[in-house]
């Protein structure tokens, strides 16, 4: 059993840490190549920013999250954007979503790129309010006339690869080490209680952790007519598949600021709803 755990583990880890990777390039990429526009249209446009989070957030899968870090990373977008899309986003659990309740699925992508926008702008409010801090961003030296050969042996191999993609294997493999082998331990479903207000706290608390898996136990217990719609888009809400991991490995700090204000954000959108009867 821990020989399978651990396989299904490293093959997780390496298909998120190939796309983040693939990602990353991508993104250093095009800010060689579109810099100046980049920062007109979007690192200096926060509107854009966060509305274009939310939106992208609605895909189903975890790439457009991955994507947003990336930007977050590299500077070219702040807080807001990277709340904006870690409340729109489902992961993969938005495909599973589509499968079993196709109509409620529709209703709460809806709903997050909305509570996702506001939330974006909430989140900037309160990051220019407080002067709270992101981690330092991590710039790349951009040369008037980059090579193909000077950017892989500069960006793709002594940055990226040796820079980056070691700590982000390290902290996606572990990570989901450990929730597989909770996840195999103890059965989550066994420990939920019929009080709608602290199912709304639990999709919560269970939204924390970074993977799709645990919002199931919501989507099936919504599917049978168990739980309100408001338990189901606050666990939609909060948890944001695997899209945090690579957070992880780039800031900690940032990490854990993100969660909080979406785990808060999603309490107040859930009790909101359930305190009118939905």
């Amino acid at each position: 059993m821990l020989k399978e755990v651990l396989f299904k583990t490293l093959f997780e880890t390496l298909k998120i840490v190939g796309i983040v990777t693939i990602l990353m390039i991508f993104i250093e990429y095009l800010q060689i190549k579109f810099k100046k526009k980049i920062e007109k249209y979007i690192t200096k446009n926060k509107k854009n920013q966060i509305i274009g989070s939310s939106l992208l957030g609605a895909i189903p899968g975890c790439i457009d999250a991955f994507f947003i870090v990336s930007l977050y990373s590299h500077g070219l977008v702040g807080f807001g954007a990277l709340t904006a899309v870690m409340l729109s986003t489902a992961g993969d659990e938005a495909f599973v979503m589509l499968a079993m309740v196709p109509k409620t699925a529709f209703l709460i992508f809806a709903s997050c790129v909305i509570l996702g926008i506001l939330g974006g702008f909430l989140a900037d409010a309160i990051v220019k309010k407080t002067k709270l801090k992101r981690s330092k961003p991590c710039i790349i030296k951009i040369h008037k006339k980059e090579k193909l050969g000077h950017f892989f042996k500069e960006h793709v191999y002594n940055h990226i690869i040796k820079k980056h993609a070691l700590k982000l294997f390290l902290w996606i493999f572990f990570t989901l080490l450990i929730v597989e082998l909770l996840m195999e331990k103890f059965d989550l479903a066994s420990f939920l209680p019929k009080n709608v207000l602290l199912m709304i706290l639990i999709a919560a608390l269970v939204g924390i952790i970074p993977e799709s898996g645990p919002h199931l136990i919501f989507l099936t217990l919504f599917a049978k007519g168990l739980i309100p719609f408001s338990v189901l888009l606050t666990s939609s809400l909060v948890q944001d598949g695997h899209g945090l991991l690579p957070l992880l490995s780039y800031s900690v700090k940032d990490a854990i600021k993100v969660k909080i204000f979406n785990v808060v954000f999603g309490l107040i959108v859930g009790i909101a709803l359930f305190l009118v009867g939905i």
